[in-house]
């Protein structure tokens, strides 16, 4: 049954009329429209992996987090030659701690040189062992599976005590509860108190964290740290770079070094570079976006461009339903609608397109380091949609007002 508007049957009959009249046309004009919007996906899908991938390099570790690494100097200060080692010690700990109000968690760690083997039974391997403080928990986002993790009275009492990965545990013990059992780490024998899984792969879950007091005390190190680490709450960049600050000054005021000899004290801000990385996804969607708008505006400029056309091959019936008492809503309406209608056919098949390959990159594609899971959401999806009505009704509102205008008197002279 006819209807008005947009569910007027006569005016889709005259839509898909003019459409099959001028089918190569039509279809290298839609053409272009889909290609846009695919296109749009397909830039924005791969931004989106590059930034899951370098989400996935920093699952591991606090994104709010400084890492210190004490290093040699390069530049004379109060008479101390250059070239002398900087070593952190327990003092370095405390003296953080105590004097740097922002600073949430904090952890030492201190390496152990050489083979470790680590024993249970007749099940001998070497295995990475890290020695800290508790904080380290939340430096490293470990996951407790079973058990716990390493407290204070731990590290006072230096207790010999071991929290150990799923991995270590499955090699170890098989099936056997390793809570409680004693294992041999370079021949001292520590109890397990505590499994864990952690997010930075099958690496992490081969580690093995013990107290660092117990280390320093057991395997030479006296008071030794030759790592800090901390997180500091919500602190975006600037802030953390005047924590940054002064962290140097504490230190090189303890050590006696140069504050901006960064040879001598080396620092790695996650909350930087994590600030900076996003920037410049941020400046690479406003880029993509700005590449997709200008293909898609090529598309719509060719889907005005036979607007245009169309006007001019219906002048004469133009005129003809100006003359009966067609109102000039009606002929913009007709106009804006075959335009709506063609960009968005063209472009949702371009949106499917652009999705299907998407997935089809997911599932058979092998895995790449640099671009991780492409994806594109549902909010893209909606503004996809939302571009492809405006453009179409950006498309025909030309030629329809140009239609509108048409005088019928005229019109029926110059048919």
């Amino acid at each position: 049954m006819p209807g008005l508007g947009f569910f007027n049957l006569d005016r889709w009959y005259e839509i898909f009329d003019t459409i099959r009249r001028n089918r190569l046309r039509t279809f290298l004009t839609a053409l272009s429209v889909a290609w846009g919007i695919f296109m749009l996906v397909i830039l924005l899908a791969a931004g989106s992996g590059i930034q899951n991938s370098i989400a996935h390099d920093f699952r591991d570790d606090a994104v709010n987090s400084l890492w210190l690494w004490a290093g040699t100097t390069s530049r004379p200060h109060e008479g101390h030659a250059i070239g002398r080692p900087v070593q952190f010690d327990n003092a370095d700990y405390d003296a953080l701690g105590r004097d740097i109000a922002a600073i949430e968690h904090l952890t030492g760690r201190f390496y152990l040189r050489g083979t470790r083997l680590v024993r249970y039974e007749n099940r001998t391997s070497s295995f990475d062992v890290r020695a800290c403080h508790p904080d380290h928990q939340f430096l490293e986002k470990t996951i407790v599976t079973a058990g716990r993790f390493l407290h204070e009275l731990d590290q006072v009492e230096r207790r010999k005590v071991a929290v150990i990965g799923i991995e270590v545990a499955k090699f170890l013990f098989d099936d056997e509860d390793p809570l409680g059992r004693w294992i041999a780490i370079n021949g001292i024998q520590y109890r397990v108190i505590g499994v864990f899984e952690d997010e930075g792969g099958e690496g992490e879950l081969l580690k093995i964290y013990i107290p660092i007091s117990t280390a320093q005390m057991a395997y030479g190190g006296s008071d030794a740290i030759h790592q800090l680490m901390f997180t500091i709450g919500d602190a975006d960049a600037e802030a953390s770079a005047a924590i940054e600050d002064e962290v140097r000054t504490l230190l090189a005021q303890r050590h006696h070094f140069a504050p901006d000899d960064s040879r001598a004290l080396r620092v790695r801000n996650n909350v930087e570079r994590f600030e900076k990385i996003n920037q410049i996804f941020t400046g690479i969607e406003l880029f993509v976006w700005l590449i997709g708008a200008g293909t898609i505006l090529a598309g719509i400029i060719g889907v005005s461009n036979i607007m245009l056309i169309s006007v001019n091959e219906r002048t004469r019936e133009i005129g003809i339903r100006k003359a009966l008492g067609a109102p000039p809503g009606q002929i913009v309406g007709q106009i804006v609608q075959e335009a709506v209608f063609l960009t968005g056919v063209a472009g949702y098949l371009g949106l499917l397109a652009g999705v299907a390959v998407i997935e089809l990159f997911n599932r058979y594609a092998p895995p790449l380091d640099y671009v991780r899971t492409p994806t594109v959401d549902v909010e893209v999806a909606l503004v996809a949609t939302g571009i492809l009505i405006i453009s179409g009704m950006m498309a025909g509102y030309i030629p329809a007002r140009r239609a509108a205008r048409v005088d019928p008197v005229v019109a029926l002279r110059d048919a």
